[in-house]
């Protein structure tokens, strides 16, 4: 008797339960993480200023919208999870195959315990002195203080997301999509409240095009700083230095959209709607980025000063929503940024165990991290292992993560140069698609280079573009890790 295979799981076992609005979620989600709050007083002002942040922004989508074409395009040819890493090995083979997914684990993993270690900024934001996380032993790594209270707490967050996660993806996609709506609405109101008050004004966002931090940080510690006209960024060379200074690390600012095809095993809808939802992702999050670093320096008169004089990252945003509307406007930042960590959790552990999944499937990675839960029809091994991994992010504590989050832009980047290269290739050969779309391809080909040489390569007259140090030790040990597991497994790739 013929046997009738359930139309909602595929040979696989992973169970077709995605609706758009979900995967919409999933990508916006990874989009706005922890960065979107926390790095208008940390890099995005100081470095680019209002103008310089939305110029790179609006072109940092642009050029996404530009390599978004291409996913669009290879998703409904191979509609597997993996991915980049499927694209690359359907077209380059094994070895472009395996450098493809060895970097993209970097860009999808990484920022899930860098999400984690951002729970306990937001409560010290939010509880002023109390400090109810700042409890038990503590110590310190690379000048960040990591209590154990913040510790427990990111990890019980880290486990009971990757628990959501195991369950099934029905539940993950409907938690992300109530996590995705609310950061949305709370970022919505945030923008309105500053359109309509008297407290906001544009004669606050000067310096248009950023300052030298630096400078200005090392002039108040000798105490000959008075303000921060003479450290503004001004010369042609300065305002260009300072849009690429924010440029340059799109691909990690947008890195999310391009975890839809992670789970393309998984969607009960037409592949032909996945154009359409990553450009609304990539928008949505091109505002959120733009509003939230612009209503911090339109409604703080003395935000560079705030920048200059303080001891760690001032958190401008909050201080800004709380003089826009006071507890009301902290409650609406903590809301947004809190669903931003929880939405970038959850979309990043989906997004890696599905390209660990993919990986072992083909014999990249062991057996083991491609078994399939039989009840919930997920890679439940993949799953607990980039749990177990990303615990170890509370533990290191924010600074040190930072140097290997760095390495998230250069693996999207790449993820993103082997994916236009393949659909240019796939063009070429299957003759069905436009010029207009062979052109997209090579032009997503040519950004990603570009990306690549920004944060790699040190370029005279524009500072504050590349890696710093510690991020080049970090992306050399990743490289030489890669290269080990690569010569142990090399005859799978022959």
């Amino acid at each position: 008797m013929k046997q009738h295979q359930n139309p909602a799981q595929d040979k696989t076992g992973l169970q077709k339960q995605l609706s758009p609005m979900h995967v919409w979620a999933i990508a916006f989600g990874c989009i706005i993480g922890w960065g979107s709050f926390i790095n208008p007083g940390k890099k995005f002002l100081p470095n680019s200023g209002v103008a310089g942040t939305a110029i790179a922004m609006v072109l940092g989508a642009l050029v996404m919208i530009i390599i978004a074409y291409s996913y669009s395009y290879m998703v409904p040819k191979y509609p597997k999870a993996g991915g980049e890493f499927t694209f690359t090995k359907m077209n380059f083979g094994k070895k472009a195959a395996y450098l493809c997914g060895w970097f993209l684990v970097a860009a999808y993993l990484t920022n899930v315990p860098m999400n984690s270690t951002a729970i306990g900024l937001i409560v010290d934001g939010l509880d002023g002195a109390a400090n109810i996380l700042k409890f038990g032993f503590h110590y310190t790594i690379a000048g960040f203080d990591v209590y154990m209270g913040e510790m427990l707490f990111a990890m019980c967050i880290l486990i009971l997301f990757g628990i959501f996660n195991i369950r099934g993806v029905k539940v993950a996609g409907v938690v992300q999509t109530i996590l995705a709506a609310l950061l949305g609405i709370s970022v919505v109101t945030l923008t309105i409240a500053a359109l309509v008050s008297s407290k906001t004004s544009w004669s606050h966002v000067f310096p248009l095009w950023g300052f030298d931090k630096n400078a200005a940080i090392a002039a108040a510690q000798a105490g000959t700083y008075t303000s921060v006209e003479s450290y503004a960024h001004s010369g042609t060379m300065a305002i260009i230095g300072s849009v690429l200074a924010t440029f340059a690390i799109a691909p990690w600012a947008f890195v999310g959209f391009d975890t839809i095809p992670q789970a393309a095993e998984e969607f009960k809808f037409s592949h032909k709607k996945v154009s359409f939802i990553m450009i609304v992702a990539i928008l949505f999050g091109c505002f959120v980025y733009t509003a939230n670093n612009t209503i911090a320096a339109a409604a703080l008169e003395n935000w560079p000063d705030l920048i200059v004089n303080s001891e760690g990252t001032p958190w401008l945003l909050l201080a800004a929503a709380e003089r826009l509307l006071g507890t009301f406007g902290k409650v609406l930042v903590g809301v947004a940024v809190s669903c931003a960590v929880l939405s970038g959790i959850m979309g990043f552990y989906m997004a890696s165990s599905r390209l660990m999944f993919s990986m072992s499937r083909d014999g990249y990675l062991p057996e083991f991290f491609g078994k399939i839960d039989p009840k919930h029809g997920t890679p439940k091994n993949a799953m607990l292992f980039c749990i177990l991994i990303s615990l170890w992010g509370p533990i290191l504590g924010r600074e040190a993560l930072g140097w290997f989050v760095d390495m998230s832009a250069i693996g999207a980047s790449i993820g993103y140069g082997f994916t236009c290269l393949a659909a240019w290739k796939c063009l070429n050969r299957d003759h069905d698609g436009t010029r207009s779309l062979k052109v997209l391809a090579i032009t997503g080909v040519i950004f990603s280079v570009i990306f690549m040489v920004l944060q790699l390569i040190p370029i005279p007259g524009l500072s504050g573009v590349h890696f710093g140090k510690e991020s080049y030790i970090m992306l050399i040990i990743w490289i030489a890790i890669g290269l080990a597991f690569y010569l142990k497994q090399r005859k799978r790739f022959d």
